[in-house]
């Protein structure tokens, strides 16, 4: 199952942006052929979450044989009611932000993963990253710092969430990191959304809309703001920064 259209700065082949501070949290690592997940629980998860991993990968798997332009499309698929839910929901997420449906998978498979934990173990707090997309259910106010490899402001700030913006999903884009395809040149744009798997998608379309100047970032969270279902959106390219929407930057 490989992903289309997004390069994610938090995708690096180091995958040198997992660090984390003072989360009180019990760190586990998950893996299964192209899925790579860091899962921050009150507790080691890794039984639960490949159980979780291969029954959403599954579901897309056995669809994209159905239908082997789902795994292909770059533009928007239509909506197919007879689909499994998880594969609506890419859809929807897909037609939402104007990209095709694959752009949601990573953020999709952190939101079911770290919602399967949540109630199958009966967990109070998880967090889960999937290729720099994060799915972040906490009950106390938590900071996500921001990777924009080269540029200088990288790693200089960070998004503070409150509880009561939890769960969310937190998903990155980059043009400048990464191996998948982005027709911008955004060193990250940064979406945070009730729904991971529309915040991976709008990352996406977003980091295709910004260049290297700055009236390119303007142009972007405009686009953002026609997005219906976004909470907030940082964007860094180079020097720049722009934020738009209900974000709180801090500095780190």
């Amino acid at each position: 199952m490989a992903r289309s259209e997004k390069k994610s700065p938090l995708s690096y082949q180091e995958r040198n942006y997992r660090l984390i501070e003072n989360s009180g949290l019990v760190s586990s690592i998950v893996k299964i052929a192209e899925t790579d997940l860091h899962i921050l629980a009150s507790q080691s998860v890794e039984d639960h979450a490949l159980v979780a991993v291969s029954q959403v990968r599954g579901v897309i798997e056995e669809y994209i044989r159905m239908y082997p332009n789902f795994l292909q499309s770059l533009v928007p698929l239509p909506q197919n009611k007879q689909a499994p839910v998880i594969i609506q929901e890419m859809l929807a997420a897909g037609t939402t932000a104007n990209v095709g449906p694959m752009a949601t998978v990573a953020g999709l498979v952190a939101e079911q993963v770290g919602k399967s934990l949540l109630s199958s173990l009966h967990l109070e707090e998880v967090i889960v990253e999937n290729g720099g997309d994060l799915f972040v259910a906490r009950t106390q106010a938590s900071t996500v710092a921001v990777y924009a490899g080269e540029s200088p402001l990288s790693n200089t700030l960070g998004i503070h969430l409150q509880p009561e913006q939890m769960p969310c999903g937190v998903c990155c884009s980059s043009g400048t990191i990464g191996h998948s395809l982005s027709l911008g040149q955004a060193d990250a744009v940064v979406v945070l959304a009730p729904s991971t798997a529309l915040a991976d998608a709008a990352a996406t379309r977003l980091g295709n809309e910004v260049g290297r100047k700055k009236k390119s970032i303007q142009h972007a969270l405009e686009v953002a703001k026609s997005i219906t279902g976004l909470a907030g959106v940082v964007i860094i390219s180079g020097e720049h920064l722009g934020a738009w929407g209900n974000v709180e930057l801090v500095p780190l």
